[in-house]
């Protein structure tokens, strides 16, 4: 691969990876704890945050996309020698962060069913009882956490396969 074509997926994937972790961070570090101190009622605070989930997986989806198919297509080269996987250390690194992307599109996928059409239509049309949203907020806060971990961890790992450790 060329340096410029390497220099460009690189990018590419760097800014996927700023919109999807770093739009992560920002809900759960900043937008969560400010919308506490916006009003004091469960059902409006779930109903913005459902309405700031849809906006931001509108490009997060996309984003993680094109996280994936980036680092693909820059690893395909070492994917395509299974022997180099088991036997350096890049290739170990490699396998744990496909293994974390793995992870983190399972607890995603669970996080996006754990709020599914019926109960979106219920919390925005204030049809689900206090019990059952703290319940549910619950779900999603844990989901939202590991989320972001997965996604710190596999940056890490990044770091790593990019300084050749």
């Amino acid at each position: 691969m060329a340096a410029i074509e390497q220099a460009i997926i690189t990018w590419i994937h760097l800014v996927a990876a700023a919109i999807w972790v770093g739009g992560s961070l920002f809900i759960g570090i900043v937008f969560s704890p400010l919308l506490k101190t916006m009003t004091s009622s469960i059902e409006e605070r779930m109903q913005i945050m459902i309405r700031v989930g849809k906006r931001f997986n509108k490009i997060a989806v996309p984003s993680l996309i094109i996280l994936m198919v980036t680092g693909l297509y820059t690893s395909h080269a070492l994917l395509s020698k299974p022997d180099l996987l088991v036997s350096t250390s890049y290739g170990t690194f490699l396998i744990i962060k496909i293994v974390l992307v793995i992870a983190l599109i399972v607890t995603y996928a669970i996080h996006v069913r754990v709020i599914r059409k019926d109960v979106e239509e219920k919390i925005m049309s204030n049809q689900m009882p206090e019990p059952e949203i703290q319940k549910l907020r619950k779900k999603i806060i844990i989901l939202g956490e590991i989320t972001v971990v997965l996604s710190i961890a596999i940056l890490f790992f990044a770091s790593l396969l990019d300084a050749g450790v």
